[in-house]
């Protein structure tokens, strides 16, 4: 076969290589942008956002709960592993309305909470700077599980990790009454700290603690 043939074969080849290759890249990304607003429409619907993570701080005052949020990212920017974040997941689907936190296995536990509790420390290193040189601060120390609340239709469904004192969850004081209600819907973080105190005397492993200085 003449060599000019043959030249020509091989460009048409690398164009059609080429061709294809940007066709699926470019069916690629309409393909997963429109599988993006597919998806978020239907959280969106269901309220239910389970690519989320907030992290917050549950706390007692003046016989009054206080809920307050630490901060909220995606899965991916707290969990930095692809399999840890459909183990995350797949256990927020598990949760029942009677049994919140989530359930992941015992060999899953500490590495999974790890992650929470390493971007929950960025939040208050400076603090920890300060007593390390000499601050008079105090250590508080906190426990750190993971949640997934089943609550009413019209209410919001992530994935949550929670912070409560160490020594509170250990002797929960609401066992059986209720404390005064900044929201109406607060009651269901009652339920879940109840269940949280129940699991903590069972399997501490579901808990990492957290020192934090003030």
């Amino acid at each position: 076969m003449p060599v000019a043939i043959l030249e020509d074969l091989d460009v048409k080849r690398v164009v059609s290589a080429v061709v294809i290759f940007f066709g699926t890249t470019v069916v690629s990304f309409v393909a997963g942008r429109w599988w993006g607003k597919h998806r978020a429409r239907k959280e969106w619907q269901r309220k239910q956002f389970l690519g989320r993570v907030m992290v917050s701080l549950n706390s007692f005052a003046d016989d009054t709960l206080k809920i307050r949020t630490i901060f909220e990212r995606s899965l991916e920017e707290v969990f930095l592993n692809p399999v840890a974040i459909d183990k995350v997941r797949r256990a927020s689907l598990l949760t029942k309305v009677d049994n919140p936190l989530l359930p992941m296995e015992p060999k899953d536990r500490w590495y999974l909470l790890n992650f929470v509790l390493n971007a929950v420390a960025e939040k208050f290193c400076t603090q920890l700077v300060r007593y390390d040189a000499g601050q008079p601060l105090k250590p508080v120390a906190y426990l750190v599980f993971l949640t997934c609340e089943v609550v009413g239709e019209d209410r919001i469904r992530k994935v949550r990790a929670m912070m409560v004192r160490k020594d509170v969850l250990a002797d929960f004081p609401y066992r059986d009454g209720m404390p005064k209600l900044e929201q109406q819907w607060h009651e269901d973080r009652i339920l879940t700290l109840r269940r949280a105190a129940e699991l903590y005397k069972q399997e501490p492993d579901n808990f990492l603690t957290l020192e934090v200085y003030v």
